[in-house]
């Protein structure tokens, strides 16, 4: 922590002296490391750099040319300005001092009354002693809560957020590759944190020799203790995690999961924010075929991802549930078969798979498609290959999910038969979404239900009696289907 020239100035010992700033701007903002006092010709061999100089100019030399040499000298030590005080030696402050000034951005002050120096002095020095005591403190603020973030096993978003929050300013994690691990803009749009990481300070997160990524902040606030101590305490909290966590495949997984939550709600915003966070891991959706694709049954998540990567494809993949659910990009000539799909899932695998998109809001649309498809699969664990486009009222109840009609359609073609199962504890809603699931097949309708033939058609007659509707039209099973799914969709979202 120190004081600029500008604080200085706003000290009541200095304005008693009613200062008149001849070289300001920018230059008002060098730090003060000290303040020195001194009407010495020779004073530049005793400065080190950062100090304040309160002069009369009573020793300083009358050439021109010597005063500029002088003042040059000045400026090459390192102070941080002058404070010339008028009226005891001279009533000006000499005009080649104040041209050299001037040109290389050195603060210079003219006192226009008289000044105690020494009050000057024990003021500064006061201010920069409490300002170090007050950076210490921080200090040891900061240490404690990283210490204590360490001790917990804080996450690497948590670490990073609460970095963000100490400095006053976003904060991003980015492992070698220079993919976004974590990211804290506090407020400021995901999209603009990314594009603004070529200005920010870094430093490395590393630990035993080893170096897993960089932590960056953006321009920001100064803090007490430093930014880069900050920055530096964080990034030690962050090496401690990875090393418990072994390693940093823990991150790429926390990185893909973010990026899985945001897209599918848990915290999304904005679209260009989660295009920013694609891009910066690999994953471009421009002039690309993407899916968003659901694959369920055991197995290891990160092996999904390799296989997708191995088979050349950017791949985004998370554990959602109790399913594996991916984002695939791949050329928008490769071919996506089946056989590639169950490769990439692993053995034994169902995977069902949503329409194509190349746009965030279209694979918002088919990632979400995928998963409606995947809730509505009631078939046994097995090797398998499913897409919504090939079940068009998948599909349209998935581009139409957010559409107050489609909601009111199957609240009112259903609302008999949720009366009836609610008070009298029935199935009829589940026999009806067997029938639709094997239209002109009710030997295997009555089978997916689990009920004998007899009373599955006692069910069915009872279905069509509270609905006033022929069960054997065609137009009819397919409103009620549209219903089922739309009620569906309601339910999963809830």
């Amino acid at each position: 922590m120190y004081l600029t020239v500008a604080d200085v100035l706003a000290d009541p010992a200095v304005q008693a002296g009613e200062p008149d700033v001849l070289v300001g701007g920018a230059a008002l903002d060098a730090a003060v490391r000290w303040v020195h006092v001194s009407d010495s010709v020779g004073v530049a061999r005793l400065l080190d750099g950062g100090e304040l100089l309160l002069t009369t100019g009573a020793g300083w030399p009358f050439d021109d040319g010597e005063l500029r040499a002088f003042a040059s000298r000045l400026h090459r030590a390192g102070i941080a300005g002058i404070v010339f005080e008028l009226g005891t030696a001279r009533d000006a402050v000499p005009q080649p001092v104040v041209d050299v000034c001037a040109t290389v951005g050195l603060a210079l002050v003219a006192l226009t009354r008289e000044v105690k120096f020494v009050a000057v002095t024990e003021a500064v020095h006061h201010a920069l002693i409490a300002a170090q005591t007050h950076a210490l403190r921080e200090r040891q603020h900061l240490h404690e809560l990283f210490t204590a973030l360490s001790l917990q096993g804080a996450p690497a978003d948590v670490v990073v957020a609460e970095t963000a929050r100490a400095l006053g300013a976003p904060v991003v994690l980015e492992n070698l590759a220079r993919e976004v691990i974590a990211a804290e803009g506090l407020g400021m749009p995901i999209a603009e944190v990314l594009d603004g990481r070529g200005g920010a300070e870094q430093v490395p997160v590393q630990a035993r020799g080893v170096r897993w990524g960089t932590l960056l902040a953006l321009p920001g606030p100064a803090h007490p203790a430093g930014r880069v101590t900050v920055l530096e305490q964080g990034a030690t909290a962050l090496a401690f995690g990875c090393i418990a966590d072994g390693g940093d495949a823990e991150w790429s997984l926390l990185a893909q999961r973010a990026v899985i939550d945001d897209l599918l709600g848990a915290r999304f915003a904005r679209a260009d924010d989660i295009d920013a966070r694609l891009r910066a891991g690999g994953f471009a959706l421009a002039e690309r075929q993407c899916h968003g694709i659901v694959a369920r049954g055991s197995a290891s998540i990160s092996e999904l991802a390799y296989r997708a990567r191995q088979a050349g494809f950017a791949v985004v993949a998370a554990r959602v549930d109790d399913d594996d659910v991916a984002l695939l990009s791949l050329p928008a000539s490769a071919v996506l078969s089946d056989e590639m799909l169950l490769r990439i899932a692993g053995p034994d695998r169902a995977v069902f798979v949503g329409p194509v998109s190349d746009d965030v809001l279209g694979l918002l649309g088919s990632l979400r498609a995928a998963r409606d498809l995947a809730d509505s699969d009631r078939a046994e664990a097995g090797a398998r290959v499913r897409r919504v486009d090939d079940r068009p009222l998948e599909r349209l109840v998935a581009t139409l999910r957010d559409d107050h009609r489609l909601h009111e359609h199957s609240e009112r073609m259903l609302a008999p038969l949720i009366r009836h199962d609610q008070e009298r504890r029935g199935d009829l809603l589940d026999v009806l979404a067997a029938l639709v699931a094997h239209p002109g097949n009710r030997s295997a309708a009555a089978a997916a239900s689990h009920l004998s033939r007899s009373v599955f058609y006692q069910r069915i007659t009872l279905i069509g009696d509270l609905l006033g509707a022929d069960l054997d039209d065609g137009e009819t099973i397919a409103a009620l289907h549209l219903a089922l799914l739309a009620r569906r969709r309601t339910a999963a979202s809830a």
